[in-house]
């Protein structure tokens, strides 16, 4: 028999009494039954995966302890205040509102007028800068020009886009 055999037959002997011991943890037949196999994968896993060839000494307790282990997790997770049904329904979600993409539109409108009311080689700074990540070693040696004149290309750009995003001059 293989090891891999020898470590399926441990848990197929055992996995009864593994599901009654997180039963008695978790309070639910079904989540138990989740526990116990979530202990199988991480327990073949260290016999058969980064372990390999280390002997586990007691490999019954071992599995009983993964057991619990993941057992109480699952009670932590299922008594967290955020794990409720309401709490999670409250959570924000990523996608924006039709109101703030309407907005945000409106802020790019803006700021691509802005930007391009500004000399060639400010935009150009600027978008290497802060669109394309670049440095501000590599605008200047892009530009022929210090790094401290890229860097007042840049600000002079990003200063005159705020003007332009604060609302019209008066």
């Amino acid at each position: 028999m293989s090891p891999s055999d020898r470590t399926l037959a441990l848990y197929l002997e055992h996995r009864g009494s593994l599901v009654n011991y997180a039963n008695g943890i978790v309070r639910d037949r079904a989540s138990a039954e989740d526990v116990v196999q979530e202990a199988w994968l991480r327990f073949n896993a260290a016999v058969g995966g980064d372990r390999a060839g280390t002997e586990i000494g007691q490999p019954v307790a071992y599995l009983y302890r993964i057991v619990r282990n993941l057992a109480l997790d699952w009670v932590n997770r299922a008594d967290a205040p955020w794990a409720s049904p309401s709490t999670i329904e409250q959570i924000p979600h990523e996608t924006p509102s039709a109101e703030h993409v309407l907005f945000y539109r409106d802020e790019l409108r803006v700021l691509a007028g802005a930007l391009g009311e500004l000399p060639e080689r400010t935009q150009l700074a600027f978008r290497l800068y802060r669109l394309e990540g670049r440095t501000l070693q590599q605008v200047a040696n892009r530009l022929g020009v210090s790094v401290v004149r890229a860097h007042q290309l840049v600000k002079d750009a990003v200063l005159h886009a705020a003007r332009r995003l604060d609302g019209p001059e008066e």
